[in-house]
C-alpha cells in the first residue's frame, strides 16, 4: 500500500477512535448529569426535574372566564385572572396587578421561556382584556414582573413599580413609568379619571436574579371616590398591616396565600394572610398567589382550603376562590 494511502487509512482509524471516545465520554457525562438531576436535593436539580416533568403537560383551562366588556363603570369590579394578576374596574378606570398571561414565567432564552409552567391558563388572553389605564408591579421576581406580559397589555397605561425595578421594563409600552418607595404616594391622572396610589412596606425580598438585592418590593393602596383596595403583593407574616388601618377602611384586600412551604420566611400562610387583612381593617378577602404555578411544596389546593377554613365563620367575606371568578364590591 502506498505511503499516502496508509496515512489516510491511519487518519480515518484515528478519527473513528476519537469519535467513539467522544461519544462514550458524552454518554457518561449525560448519565452522570441525569443521575445528579434525578437524585440531588439542590435547588438547581429540583428546578430541572420540575421543568422535565411538566414539559408535555398543557395548562388546564381556567374554570371561569370574566366578561369585562359587560362590567358597569359605576361600580368596583374585580376578576382574578390567575396567580397575582387581578383585573379591576375601579369606577371605569381599568387596573391590572402583576400581569402574567402566558404559559410560562421565567428567563427569556430567545427560543422560549425557561421557568415554571402554568397549572391553569390565564382566565383572559391579552387580546380579551379591555384597554388598561394603570398597571401595578409589586416586585421584580419573574412571576410578578413578566416582561412579555407587560408588553402585551392593551393600551399605553401608567406603570407603578417598586424602587429600583423600572430598568427591567421597556418604557415605550407605557404612558409613564414611576417607582414608589414605601410610604410614598402619587396621583395617576387618566382620561377615565384619577386614582391615588400609595406604596406599602411588606416583608419579602426584591432581587430578580441573586445579587441585585438593591431592588425593592411593595404592596399598594388604591384609592378612588372614597373606596380603597389594598394589594398585598408578596409578603411573609408581618405586623406592618396594622399600621395601614389609618389609610382604611379597605373595601377589599388582595392577599397572597401560597408558596409558604418551605418559603415561610418570604410568604405567609393563608391564616397569616387573614390576620394581616384583619389588622388592616379590610372587609373583603381576595386570595391570590395560589393554584397557578408550582412554586413550592404544599399541595396545590391546600392554600385555598386553609383560607376557606380560616374564614368559615365569616360568611361572604372570602371572594374569588377559583381562577376567572368575578366579584362586584357592594357599597
Amino acid at each position: 500500500m502506498p505511503r499516502a494511502d496508509r496515512y489516510l487509512t491511519l487518519m480515518k482509524s484515528a478519527r473513528r477512535l476519537l469519535a467513539r471516545r467522544t461519544f462514550l465520554a458524552g454518554t457518561m457525562l449525560a448519565g452522570v448529569g441525569s443521575a445528579w438531576v434525578g437524585l440531588s436535593s439542590s435547588w438547581t436539580a429540583r428546578f430541572l426535574r420540575e421543568r422535565v416533568k411538566e414539559a408535555f403537560r398543557n395548562p388546564a383551562p381556567a374554570p371561569h372566564q370574566p366578561k369585562p366588556g359587560e362590567w358597569a363603570d359605576n361600580a368596583v369590579t374585580l376578576a382574578w385572572l390567575g396567580h397575582s394578576t387581578v383585573l379591576i374596574n375601579f369606577y371605569g378606570l381599568r387596573i391590572l396587578t402583576d400581569p402574567a398571561f402566558f404559559p410560562r414565567i421565567g428567563v427569556d432564552a430567545g427560543v422560549g421561556t425557561i421557568g415554571p409552567k402554568r397549572l391553569i391558563s390565564c382566565a383572559l388572553k391579552p387580546a380579551e382584556l379591555p384597554t388598561i389605564d394603570l398597571v401595578l408591579v409589586s416586585h421584580a421576581h419573574f412571576d410578578h414582573l413578566d416582561t412579555p406580559s407587560l408588553a402585551a397589555v392593551r393600551g399605553r397605561p401608567a406603570l407603578i413599580m417598586a424602587k429600583d425595578t423600572s430598568d427591567i421594563v421597556s418604557r415605550k409600552n407605557f404612558s409613564s413609568v414611576q417607582e414608589l418607595r414605601w410610604g410614598d404616594s402619587t396621583k395617576i391622572i387618566t382620561p377615565r379619571g384619577d386614582v391615588l396610589v400609595r406604596g406599602l412596606e411588606v416583608k419579602h425580598w426584591g432581587a430578580r436574579l441573586r445579587n441585585d438585592t438593591h431592588r425593592g418590593y411593595n404592596g399598594f393602596i388604591l384609592e378612588r371616590e372614597g373606596r380603597r383596595i389594598l394589594f398585598g403583593g408578596d409578603t411573609a407574616d408581618t405586623p406592618l398591616f396594622s399600621e395601614y388601618r389609618k389609610h382604611g377602611p379597605f373595601d377589599a384586600a388582595l392577599m397572597p396565600i401560597g408558596a409558604y412551604d418551605p418559603w415561610i420566611r418570604n410568604h405567609c400562610t393563608p391564616e397569616q394572610a387573614v390576620v394581616m387583612a384583619d389588622a388592616a381593617r379590610a372587609r373583603l378577602f381576595i386570595p391570590i398567589h395560589h393554584q397557578t404555578f408550582r412554586l413550592s411544596s404544599e399541595p396545590t389546593r391546600q392554600p385555598i382550603e386553609r383560607a376557606e377554613a380560616a374564614l368559615a365563620k365569616e360568611q361572604g367575606r372570602l371572594a374569588l376562590r377559583e381562577v376567572g371568578e368575578t366579584v362586584v364590591l357592594r357599597s
